[in-house]
């Protein structure tokens, strides 16, 4: 047995052979359209908008006895056509059948997040899938179409049959790493997370069902420590690389006296954590959803954090930060530097991947020094 069906018969989270194995018996499909190779990232695969999309009048779950075309009407007042490229306007939910569709195994179940600049430019998405009340788990042995929720928050977006705005990872087994794992792993030579190009001290890691990462606030009162989402800014073309003026769509955020910021009720920021992340060939990562004793603050939405990210195998490379999409929830509320916002589950893939996070695949943040999605030419110092 090859390393590839190796990997797709053992328990854990999908690689990329894994994954390429998965797509050769159409466990994986799209119809005419081929996925290309590049859609295969190192423990994940992109996932393409199809022809159209509906706008619904409010957002939805379909229910064990009804798929999700069945749910929509009633719901779907406008189809809008994607070929050509189209603007989803703010704050309205639309529903977007995507190209790819599953044919999982009985044992084998799958799980969406949004892309990263996806989740930079606070675009809301979540998947559906027919007869099943949870959105983003899809269950195992799940056989039929995969429906994306797009909801822009901040910005209106331009988008067309294609573009990937979503990612699907396939896993098999309990892959969930345990608190005792994660501190054994902090402790070997590659450790998962740096503070100043050091290894954070097992003593300091802050672990319970994940681990914790804090917000980077420091540095002197001109410094830019993050960004603030304007209202009312032109739709951003989301198939457009460096081609807009970060000025145009953000505010600077700068720390206050002590190291701390003040966020405004239902605005979205981008911070920046203070640890780097390594995630090494033989983990996936993915941001967990927000805990609400922790303050009321929102800080999932980009979830996947794929093996490579921050990953250097000469060592030379210690971590890379991750972005933190925040939004205070009802009240302002307080954040202050090396404050935990976020927590990230680890899982063990079925094998090293192959193809790693970084410069070999394009990948566009690794080794960030902002928080600012790929669409923006012009980056603030950090």
């Amino acid at each position: 047995m090859g390393e590839a069906a190796t990997a797709v018969a053992t328990e854990g989270v999908f690689p990329s052979q894994a994954l390429s194995e998965a797509i050769a018996a159409e466990w994986v499909s799209s119809g005419d359209y081929r996925i290309r190779p590049e859609a295969i990232q190192p423990a994940s695969i992109d996932l393409r908008l199809g022809d159209y999309a509906w706008a619904l009048r409010c957002s939805f779950l379909p229910d064990v006895d009804s798929t999700v075309e069945e749910k929509i009407e009633g719901l779907a007042f406008q189809k809008v056509d994607l070929r050509d490229g189209a603007v989803l306007e703010r704050d309205r939910p639309y529903l977007v059948p995507l190209i790819e569709e599953l044919a999982l195994p009985e044992d084998v179940r799958a799980k969406a997040n949004p892309k990263s600049s996806t989740g930079r430019l606070d675009v809301f998405t979540r998947v559906l899938t027919d007869r099943h009340h949870r959105f983003d788990e899809i269950r195992a042995g799940y056989q039929g179409k995969l429906y994306l929720e797009v909801v822009p928050r901040s910005f209106a977006i331009q988008v067309r049959t294609g573009l990937s705005l979503n990612q699907l990872r396939l896993a098999r087994g309990d892959v969930r790493l345990g608190d005792e794992e994660i501190r054994r792993m902090q402790g070997e030579e590659l450790p998962l997370l740096y503070l100043d190009s050091e290894a954070l001290p097992e003593s300091q890691l802050s672990v319970a069902d994940g681990l914790f990462l804090s917000v980077d606030l420091s540095g002197p009162p001109d410094r830019i420590v993050g960004y603030r989402a304007k209202k009312n800014s032109l739709p951003v073309d989301l198939s457009r690389i460096r081609a807009y003026r970060w000025t145009d769509y953000w505010d600077p955020v700068f720390p206050e006296a002590g190291g701390r910021i003040v966020l405004e009720p239902e605005i979205f920021y981008l911070l920046l954590s203070a640890e780097g992340v390594c995630i090494p060939p033989r983990i996936a990562a993915e941001m967990m959803a927000y805990d609400p004793t922790a303050g009321e603050l929102r800080t999932h939405y980009a979830g996947f954090f794929d093996p490579g990210f921050g990953y250097d195998p000469a060592g030379e490379r210690h971590g890379s930060r991750a972005a933190l999409e925040v939004r205070a929830r009802d009240v302002s509320f307080m954040v202050e530097h090396r404050q935990p916002v976020c927590k990230l589950g680890l899982e063990r893939t079925s094998a090293p991947a192959e193809r790693l996070y970084g410069a070999e695949l394009g990948s566009n943040y690794q080794g960030q020094v902002t928080m600012l999605s790929k669409h923006f030419e012009e980056q603030g110092p950090s």
